[in-house]
Protein backbone atom coordinates (compact mmCIF):
# COMPACT_ATOMS: atom_id res chain seq x y z
CA UNK A 1 0.00 0.00 0.00
CA UNK A 2 2.83 2.43 0.85
CA UNK A 3 4.40 1.75 -2.56
CA UNK A 4 1.08 2.46 -4.30
CA UNK A 5 0.64 5.74 -2.41
CA UNK A 6 4.20 6.73 -3.30
CA UNK A 7 3.59 5.91 -6.99
CA UNK A 8 0.40 8.02 -7.07
CA UNK A 9 2.23 10.87 -5.34
CA UNK A 10 4.95 10.71 -8.00
CA UNK A 11 2.35 10.92 -10.77
CA UNK A 12 0.81 13.99 -9.16
CA UNK A 13 4.21 15.57 -8.66
CA UNK A 14 5.67 14.96 -12.07
CA UNK A 15 2.65 15.03 -14.42
CA UNK A 16 2.72 18.77 -14.81
CA UNK A 17 1.70 19.24 -18.41
CA UNK A 18 0.30 17.84 -21.62
CA UNK A 19 2.55 14.83 -22.32
CA UNK A 20 3.81 13.82 -25.75
CA UNK A 21 5.87 10.88 -24.56
CA UNK A 22 9.50 11.14 -25.62
CA UNK A 23 8.91 14.70 -26.88
CA UNK A 24 8.26 15.82 -23.31
CA UNK A 25 5.55 17.81 -21.55
CA UNK A 26 3.98 21.05 -22.71
CA UNK A 27 2.32 23.68 -20.58
CA UNK A 28 1.54 27.37 -20.67
CA UNK A 29 4.20 29.71 -19.37
CA UNK A 30 3.90 33.42 -18.70
CA UNK A 31 5.35 35.29 -21.66
CA UNK A 32 4.60 38.94 -21.08
CA UNK A 33 2.30 40.62 -18.51
CA UNK A 34 -1.04 38.76 -18.88
CA UNK A 35 0.02 36.67 -21.88
CA UNK A 36 0.73 32.93 -21.63
CA UNK A 37 2.19 30.75 -24.38
CA UNK A 38 2.62 27.03 -24.97
CA UNK A 39 5.44 26.56 -27.45
CA UNK A 40 4.70 23.36 -29.37
CA UNK A 41 7.28 20.94 -30.76
CA UNK A 42 9.30 22.50 -33.58
CA UNK A 43 8.51 19.84 -36.16
CA UNK A 44 6.04 18.85 -38.83
CA UNK A 45 2.81 17.07 -37.84
CA UNK A 46 3.50 13.43 -36.97
CA UNK A 47 2.33 10.46 -34.96
CA UNK A 48 4.82 11.48 -32.26
CA UNK A 49 3.43 14.99 -31.77
CA UNK A 50 -0.19 13.91 -32.38
CA UNK A 51 -0.65 16.92 -34.64
CA UNK A 52 0.41 19.45 -32.02
CA UNK A 53 3.20 21.75 -33.19
CA UNK A 54 1.89 25.32 -33.07
CA UNK A 55 1.97 27.96 -30.31
CA UNK A 56 -1.40 28.30 -28.53
CA UNK A 57 -1.68 31.52 -26.51
CA UNK A 58 -3.87 32.85 -23.71
CA UNK A 59 -4.54 36.48 -22.84
CA UNK A 60 -6.05 36.84 -19.37
CA UNK A 61 -8.56 39.66 -18.93
CA UNK A 62 -10.38 40.74 -15.78
CA UNK A 63 -13.33 38.40 -16.26
CA UNK A 64 -12.17 35.87 -18.79
CA UNK A 65 -9.64 34.55 -21.29
CA UNK A 66 -8.96 35.09 -24.98
CA UNK A 67 -7.27 32.20 -26.80
CA UNK A 68 -5.22 32.48 -30.00
CA UNK A 69 -4.77 29.39 -32.25
CA UNK A 70 -5.69 26.60 -29.80
CA UNK A 71 -4.13 23.74 -31.79
CA UNK A 72 -4.37 21.12 -34.51
CA UNK A 73 -7.22 18.77 -33.63
CA UNK A 74 -9.95 18.05 -31.11
CA UNK A 75 -7.97 15.44 -29.17
CA UNK A 76 -5.05 17.81 -28.75
CA UNK A 77 -7.53 20.58 -27.95
CA UNK A 78 -8.96 18.64 -25.01
CA UNK A 79 -5.48 18.58 -23.48
CA UNK A 80 -4.90 22.25 -24.29
CA UNK A 81 -8.16 23.15 -22.52
CA UNK A 82 -6.97 21.26 -19.42
CA UNK A 83 -3.75 23.28 -19.48
CA UNK A 84 -5.70 26.53 -19.93
CA UNK A 85 -7.64 25.71 -16.75
CA UNK A 86 -4.37 25.29 -14.87
CA UNK A 87 -3.51 28.89 -15.74
CA UNK A 88 -6.93 30.31 -14.83
CA UNK A 89 -10.42 29.09 -13.96
CA UNK A 90 -11.90 32.11 -15.72
CA UNK A 91 -14.10 31.26 -18.72
CA UNK A 92 -12.83 31.51 -22.29
CA UNK A 93 -14.61 34.49 -23.87
CA UNK A 94 -13.24 34.33 -27.42
CA UNK A 95 -10.87 32.54 -29.77
CA UNK A 96 -8.84 34.16 -32.57
CA UNK A 97 -7.55 32.12 -35.52
CA UNK A 98 -4.59 33.48 -37.48
CA UNK A 99 -5.16 31.64 -40.80
CA UNK A 100 -6.80 28.74 -42.61
CA UNK A 101 -4.35 25.90 -41.94
CA UNK A 102 -5.93 23.30 -39.67
CA UNK A 103 -2.89 22.76 -37.44
CA UNK A 104 -3.77 26.12 -35.85
CA UNK A 105 -7.58 26.02 -35.52
CA UNK A 106 -9.02 22.50 -35.52
CA UNK A 107 -8.86 22.54 -31.69
CA UNK A 108 -11.52 25.29 -31.75
CA UNK A 109 -13.98 22.43 -31.28
CA UNK A 110 -12.56 21.43 -27.90
CA UNK A 111 -12.75 25.02 -26.63
CA UNK A 112 -16.28 25.45 -27.99
CA UNK A 113 -17.53 22.27 -26.32
CA UNK A 114 -16.25 23.55 -22.97
CA UNK A 115 -17.42 27.14 -23.57
CA UNK A 116 -20.38 26.96 -26.00
CA UNK A 117 -21.11 30.70 -26.10
CA UNK A 118 -17.71 31.89 -27.31
CA UNK A 119 -17.09 33.96 -30.42
CA UNK A 120 -14.42 32.67 -32.81
CA UNK A 121 -12.76 35.40 -34.90
CA UNK A 122 -10.92 35.14 -38.21
CA UNK A 123 -10.40 36.98 -41.47
CA UNK A 124 -13.41 36.66 -43.82
CA UNK A 125 -11.23 35.04 -46.50
CA UNK A 126 -10.27 32.31 -44.02
CA UNK A 127 -13.89 31.68 -43.12
CA UNK A 128 -14.80 31.47 -46.80
CA UNK A 129 -11.99 29.11 -47.77
CA UNK A 130 -12.30 26.67 -44.85
CA UNK A 131 -16.03 26.32 -45.49
CA UNK A 132 -15.42 25.76 -49.22
CA UNK A 133 -13.10 22.81 -48.73
CA UNK A 134 -9.83 23.91 -47.13
CA UNK A 135 -10.92 22.37 -43.81
CA UNK A 136 -11.40 18.97 -45.44
CA UNK A 137 -8.04 19.28 -47.24
CA UNK A 138 -6.26 19.90 -43.95
CA UNK A 139 -8.22 17.24 -42.12
CA UNK A 140 -7.01 14.65 -44.64
CA UNK A 141 -3.40 15.89 -44.45
CA UNK A 142 -3.26 15.91 -40.66
CA UNK A 143 -5.07 12.61 -40.23
CA UNK A 144 -2.70 10.92 -42.69
CA UNK A 145 0.38 12.28 -40.91
CA UNK A 146 -0.74 11.95 -37.28
CA UNK A 147 -3.44 9.26 -37.15
CA UNK A 148 -5.03 11.38 -34.43
CA UNK A 149 -8.01 13.08 -36.11
CA UNK A 150 -10.56 10.33 -36.60
CA UNK A 151 -13.81 11.15 -34.82
CA UNK A 152 -12.88 14.81 -34.36
CA UNK A 153 -15.38 16.32 -36.80
CA UNK A 154 -17.48 18.51 -37.04
CA UNK A 155 -15.38 21.63 -37.45
CA UNK A 156 -15.87 24.64 -35.19
CA UNK A 157 -15.68 27.30 -37.89
CA UNK A 158 -14.96 30.92 -36.95
CA UNK A 159 -18.23 32.85 -36.69
CA UNK A 160 -17.00 36.46 -36.46
CA UNK A 161 -15.13 38.38 -39.15
CA UNK A 162 -12.16 40.65 -38.44
CA UNK A 163 -10.38 42.66 -41.12
CA UNK A 164 -7.26 44.75 -41.61
CA UNK A 165 -7.28 47.79 -39.33
CA UNK A 166 -10.01 46.50 -37.01
CA UNK A 167 -9.64 47.18 -33.30
CA UNK A 168 -11.13 44.38 -31.25
CA UNK A 169 -11.82 45.03 -27.56
CA UNK A 170 -12.70 42.09 -25.33
CA UNK A 171 -12.84 42.26 -21.54
CA UNK A 172 -10.63 45.35 -21.45
CA UNK A 173 -8.04 43.78 -23.78
CA UNK A 174 -7.28 45.65 -27.02
CA UNK A 175 -6.28 43.81 -30.19
CA UNK A 176 -5.25 45.49 -33.44
CA UNK A 177 -5.73 43.37 -36.56
CA UNK A 178 -3.24 43.52 -39.44
CA UNK A 179 -3.95 41.61 -42.67
CA UNK A 180 -1.21 41.19 -45.26
CA UNK A 181 -2.87 40.96 -48.66
CA UNK A 182 -0.94 37.78 -49.34
CA UNK A 183 2.01 36.36 -47.41
CA UNK A 184 1.98 32.89 -45.83
CA UNK A 185 -1.54 32.61 -47.27
CA UNK A 186 -4.23 35.06 -48.39
CA UNK A 187 -6.15 34.49 -45.13
CA UNK A 188 -3.64 35.63 -42.50
CA UNK A 189 -4.10 38.02 -39.64
CA UNK A 190 -1.34 39.36 -37.44
CA UNK A 191 -2.58 40.34 -33.99
CA UNK A 192 -1.10 43.16 -31.95
CA UNK A 193 -2.10 43.00 -28.29
CA UNK A 194 -1.77 46.56 -27.08
CA UNK A 195 -2.10 45.85 -23.34
CA UNK A 196 1.05 43.71 -23.27
CA UNK A 197 2.83 45.02 -26.38
CA UNK A 198 2.92 41.53 -27.88
CA UNK A 199 2.56 40.71 -31.59
CA UNK A 200 1.27 37.34 -32.78
CA UNK A 201 2.67 36.80 -36.28
CA UNK A 202 1.03 33.51 -37.22
CA UNK A 203 2.86 31.50 -39.86
CA UNK A 204 4.11 34.63 -41.60
CA UNK A 205 7.15 33.84 -39.45
CA UNK A 206 8.53 30.46 -38.41
CA UNK A 207 11.53 29.85 -36.22
CA UNK A 208 13.38 26.56 -36.14
CA UNK A 209 11.26 24.89 -38.81
CA UNK A 210 10.02 25.44 -42.34
CA UNK A 211 6.51 24.83 -43.60
CA UNK A 212 4.98 24.70 -47.05
CA UNK A 213 4.01 27.66 -49.21
CA UNK A 214 0.73 26.71 -50.91
CA UNK A 215 -0.90 28.23 -53.99
CA UNK A 216 -2.47 31.03 -51.92
CA UNK A 217 0.91 32.21 -50.60
CA UNK A 218 3.58 34.61 -51.82
CA UNK A 219 7.23 34.56 -50.83
CA UNK A 220 7.66 38.05 -52.30
CA UNK A 221 4.56 39.21 -50.43
CA UNK A 222 5.82 37.62 -47.22
CA UNK A 223 9.10 39.55 -47.52
CA UNK A 224 7.31 42.82 -48.22
CA UNK A 225 5.01 42.32 -45.24
CA UNK A 226 7.80 41.42 -42.81
CA UNK A 227 9.81 44.45 -43.90
CA UNK A 228 6.79 46.60 -43.07
CA UNK A 229 6.21 44.92 -39.69
CA UNK A 230 9.90 45.31 -38.87
CA UNK A 231 9.79 49.01 -39.76
CA UNK A 232 6.40 49.91 -38.26
CA UNK A 233 6.46 47.98 -34.96
CA UNK A 234 8.71 47.79 -31.95
CA UNK A 235 6.90 45.40 -29.61
CA UNK A 236 8.36 43.77 -26.53
CA UNK A 237 7.62 40.24 -27.71
CA UNK A 238 7.00 38.65 -31.14
CA UNK A 239 5.29 35.25 -31.32
CA UNK A 240 5.88 33.12 -34.45
CA UNK A 241 3.37 30.55 -35.64
CA UNK A 242 5.95 27.84 -34.92
CA UNK A 243 9.09 28.15 -32.82
CA UNK A 244 10.18 30.13 -29.78
CA UNK A 245 8.98 33.68 -29.14
CA UNK A 246 11.42 36.53 -28.66
CA UNK A 247 12.47 39.97 -29.77
CA UNK A 248 12.05 41.38 -33.27
CA UNK A 249 15.68 40.57 -34.05
CA UNK A 250 15.40 37.02 -32.71
CA UNK A 251 12.14 36.13 -34.44
CA UNK A 252 11.68 38.16 -37.62
CA UNK A 253 15.26 38.65 -38.81
CA UNK A 254 16.22 34.96 -39.32
CA UNK A 255 13.10 34.13 -41.30
CA UNK A 256 13.36 37.31 -43.36
CA UNK A 257 16.98 36.50 -44.16
CA UNK A 258 15.94 33.00 -45.22
CA UNK A 259 13.25 34.32 -47.59
CA UNK A 260 15.54 36.98 -49.07
CA UNK A 261 18.25 34.39 -49.74
CA UNK A 262 15.74 32.25 -51.61
CA UNK A 263 14.83 35.21 -53.80
CA UNK A 264 18.49 36.09 -54.40
CA UNK A 265 19.25 32.68 -55.93
CA UNK A 266 15.92 32.40 -57.72
CA UNK A 267 16.53 35.77 -59.37
CA UNK A 268 20.07 34.76 -60.32
CA UNK A 269 18.70 31.64 -62.01
CA UNK A 270 16.00 33.61 -63.82
CA UNK A 271 18.36 36.35 -64.99
CA UNK A 272 20.82 33.74 -66.29
CA UNK A 273 18.05 31.75 -68.00
CA UNK A 274 18.84 28.72 -65.82
CA UNK A 275 16.68 26.35 -63.81
CA UNK A 276 16.32 27.16 -60.12
CA UNK A 277 17.64 23.77 -59.00
CA UNK A 278 21.07 24.68 -60.40
CA UNK A 279 21.53 26.93 -57.37
CA UNK A 280 20.24 24.49 -54.77
CA UNK A 281 23.66 23.54 -53.38
CA UNK A 282 24.78 27.19 -53.29
CA UNK A 283 21.59 27.98 -51.38
CA UNK A 284 22.26 25.20 -48.87
CA UNK A 285 25.81 26.47 -48.38
CA UNK A 286 24.77 30.06 -47.74
CA UNK A 287 22.00 28.93 -45.40
CA UNK A 288 24.18 26.47 -43.47
CA UNK A 289 23.06 28.04 -40.18
CA UNK A 290 19.52 26.86 -40.99
CA UNK A 291 20.50 23.23 -41.57
CA UNK A 292 19.12 22.23 -38.17
CA UNK A 293 15.70 23.73 -38.90
CA UNK A 294 13.06 21.04 -39.26
CA UNK A 295 12.48 19.99 -42.93
CA UNK A 296 15.16 22.43 -44.12
CA UNK A 297 16.47 20.64 -47.22
CA UNK A 298 13.13 19.30 -48.39
CA UNK A 299 11.22 22.55 -48.00
CA UNK A 300 13.94 24.99 -49.07
CA UNK A 301 14.30 23.28 -52.46
CA UNK A 302 10.55 23.69 -53.02
CA UNK A 303 10.69 27.29 -51.78
CA UNK A 304 13.50 28.10 -54.21
CA UNK A 305 11.39 26.89 -57.11
CA UNK A 306 8.35 28.85 -55.89
CA UNK A 307 10.42 32.02 -55.57
CA UNK A 308 11.61 31.48 -59.17
CA UNK A 309 8.04 31.12 -60.41
CA UNK A 310 6.95 34.28 -58.60
CA UNK A 311 9.83 36.26 -60.10
CA UNK A 312 8.95 34.93 -63.54
CA UNK A 313 5.26 35.81 -63.11
CA UNK A 314 6.11 39.30 -61.88
CA UNK A 315 8.37 39.88 -64.88
CA UNK A 316 5.65 38.75 -67.28
CA UNK A 317 3.18 41.18 -65.70
CA UNK A 318 5.57 44.07 -66.16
Amino acid sequence: MKKLIFFIACLITFSNGFSLGELGEYKFEKLNKNVYIMHGPIMEPSVKNKGFMNNPAIIEGKKGLIVIDPGGNYNVGVEIVKEIEKVSKKPVLAVLNTHKHGDHWFANLAVLKKHPKIDIYAHPQMIKEVKEGEADNWYNILDRLTHNLKGTKPYAFPNKEIKDGDILEIDGEKFEIIHPKVAHTDTDIVIKHHNSDTIFLGDNVMRGRLGAFDSSSSILGNIEFLEKIKKDTNAKVYVPGHGISGTKEEVIEPYLKYLKTLVKYAKKAYDNDEEAYVYKEALYKELKDYASWDAFKRQSAKHLQKAYMEIEAKDMEE
